[in-house]
């Protein structure tokens, strides 16, 4: 939740040795990792899904764990609050490990306050929220900013352990936060009442049995727009966002006039939330917001996967968030993580839209160009922008473990949650990613990569056309550029295209891209490498995924449609002979692509 300040402590303590020595009679095996496997960072669940500690999910009756009825100051801890409350644990980040930064996007935590009460702590674990920084001091009870940027660092040698609360507050609990006080302010006489320990206090729990609509409201769903839209900074593109949201909400609420959130009504609103996510991807991916995100994901995560529950979260299959155990040299995060290479415009977002609903695959739901161009060490900007090109050499250590941790912080299943168990299946398509194969496979070392083929004549006129529509500029302003705004992947060799036509400078980025892939992929053992085809998946759309599920071990239980639906990206609708409308351009550019073709041929597609 937004708040006025990054920092308020509220006018209540507990007696921190007390809640320290209940903890200490809860064993060790009862401790689980963090649910997206973060280095150090572990739970102790006391209130859950349904009550049960094994399950992380967040759409459902809230219940207590049995191991809160072993607790009582931690309850009576609890009940002092005044607040109806949520999923609520207590967290343990070992020394000298951290809470990476991030901002809680998140649907569950939009009108949530994220409570912290200190348990075992010392003077060098800061909390970090936008510019502010502090440490909370043991038995202090303290509310944040959560849609700040935030973090925590343990500077310490031993483990830190909070107890922490999302809740929705309360009469009790909001008139405690009238009286908090702001970090940075000096209040004269301001004292905070101390909670003591009573053996004989039974406080009655008030959980939260209700926190995600079936259909969201059109008032919600206006609500939440009107905060992001206000949250964003000017941009050319925010006038067509706030149009398109006012077309979404319109025609949400004469839906929700008719039929309000009847389950029999959800084929009607399914494709109305499916044309704003569209409208999203298209006017709100550049778009800023003022505490850094950008103004697409927080839509899509709390506006469009919140709009239509699925209504079965709740009885999702109880999985302990502990790495599993595993053979020698493997990865106890990452299980067979997919990347998805091709040239760009070869129809690679059909392909990874279609696999990521299988039931065991986890994506950060679009492309990683913020992910790894975000990290300043892999900046094309750092390399004088020589290309987006990324050998094994950049996966150093440091590298490899922070874009890990990006990846993590950012996964969610095909119904927008986030992990709730290791390791994972990663899903992931970005067309610039075909440059970065060696790069890939050294940060993930048991990633496979599916090679996606296109008829090259195709591939040409999608990409001719994607630089005209100017919907593709990746880098406008590309330092020593004369052309047209540079567009698509950046390729080894780009300032040599320099005043070339237009179909010369695609064909160069087609060459450029397939031979660095094959040189890449020639270096893996053959069974992480596999190939599909995009007329195959045309021609046969459910034999294709199933062939090529069955080889990534991916789930798929979902019944599959006769017509796969138009992509994100796509510019118009597929046609076997659209290519023709540039047919002079590409016929004069093919010769000199013949020895890659002809390579491309022998090395993959006859696999």
């Amino acid at each position: 939740m937004k708040l006025q300040f990054p920092f308020i402590q509220l006018p209540i303590r507990f007696d921190a040795a007390a809640l320290a020595a209940e903890v200490a009679t809860v064993d060790e095996a009862e401790w689980i990792a963090h649910p997206q496997g973060f280095h150090g960072n572990s739970a102790l669940p006391l209130i859950a899904l349904n009550g049960d500690p094994d399950n992380e999910g967040l759409e459902g009756p809230m219940r207590p764990t049995p191991l809160l009825e072993r607790l009582p100051y931690l309850r009576q801890t609890l009940g002092a609050l005044g607040a109806v409350l949520g999923r609520t644990r207590l967290m343990r980040l070992s020394g000298h490990a951290e809470v990476s930064p991030h901002i809680d996007q998140a649907y569950y935590w939009v009108e949530r306050l994220r409570v912290h009460v200190p348990i075992a702590t010392r003077p060098t674990v800061m909390f970090h929220c936008g510019d502010a920084v502090v440490h909370m001091a043991a038995g202090e009870c303290w509310i944040f900013d959560t849609w700040r940027m935030h973090k925590v660092v343990n500077d310490a040698e031993d483990s830190r352990i909070h107890l922490v609360v999302d809740t929705v507050g309360g009469d009790g609990f909001w008139e405690m936060v009238g009286r908090g006080r702001p970090h940075d302010a000096r209040t004269e006489g301001w004292n905070a009442s101390l909670l003591p320990p009573d053996a004989s206090a039974q406080p009655a729990l008030a959980c939260e049995s209700f926190n995600l609509p079936g259909v969201m409201s059109p008032w919600e769903a206006r609500t939440h727009i009107a905060f992001l839209l206000a949250e964003a900074k000017p941009h050319p593109d925010l006038p067509l966002m706030q149009q398109a949201s006012m077309h979404f909400l319109h025609r949400w609420q004469a839906l929700w006039a008719q039929h309000g959130d009847a389950v029999a009504a959800r084929p009607l609103y399914e494709p109305v939330l499916a044309e704003y996510r569209g409208a999203i991807r298209r006017y709100a991916q550049d778009v800023a917001l003022r505490n850094s995100l950008n103004l697409a994901a927080p839509l899509e995560t709390i506006v469009v996967r919140a709009g239509l529950s699925n209504g079965v979260a709740s009885m999702r299959p109880a999985t302990r968030a502990r790495p599993q155990a595993q053979g020698a040299g493997s990865d106890a995060e990452f299980r067979r993580p997919v990347f998805i290479v091709s040239a760009p415009r070869s129809g690679s977002t059909l392909w990874f839209e279609t696999l990521a609903r299988a039931a065991n695959v986890f994506t950060i739901g679009d492309e990683s160009h913020r992910l790894i161009e975000g990290m300043a060490a892999l900046n094309p900007a750092q390399t004088g922008f020589a290309s987006n090109r990324l050998d094994a050499a950049a996966a150093t250590p440091e590298v490899s473990a922070a874009l890990r941790a990006r990846f993590r912080a950012e996964l969610v299943d095909r119904d927008g949650n986030p992990p709730y168990g290791l390791p994972l299946r990663l899903l992931e398509k970005t067309p610039k990613n075909t440059l970065r194969i060696a790069f890939l496979a050294r940060v993930f070392p048991e990633a496979e990569f599916v090679f996606l083929y296109r008829d090259v004549r195709e591939t040409l006129a999608s990409m001719i056309e994607a630089w005209q529509s100017g919907r593709f500029r990746t880098y406008p302003q590309l330092p020593g550029w004369p052309g047209p705004p540079w567009s698509l992947l950046l390729v080894p060799g780009w300032r040599d295209l320099a005043d070339k036509p237009l179909p010369e400078i695609v064909a160069a980025q087609w060459q450029a891209t397939m031979r660095c892939m094959l040189d890449d992929l020639a270096e893996l053992p053959p069974g992480r490498v596999h190939v599909a085809r995009y007329d195959a998946l045309l021609a046969d759309p459910a034999g294709e995924i199933a062939r090529l599920c069955a080889a990534l071990d991916f789930v798929w239980d979902r019944a599959f449609d006769a017509d796969l639906p138009l992509s994100r990206y796509t510019l118009s609708p597929p046609r076997a002979d659209k290519w023709r409308k540039h047919e002079a351009a590409i016929q004069s550019v093919l010769p000199g692509l013949a020895e890659t073709i002809a390579r491309v041929n022998a090395g993959l597609i006859n696999r």
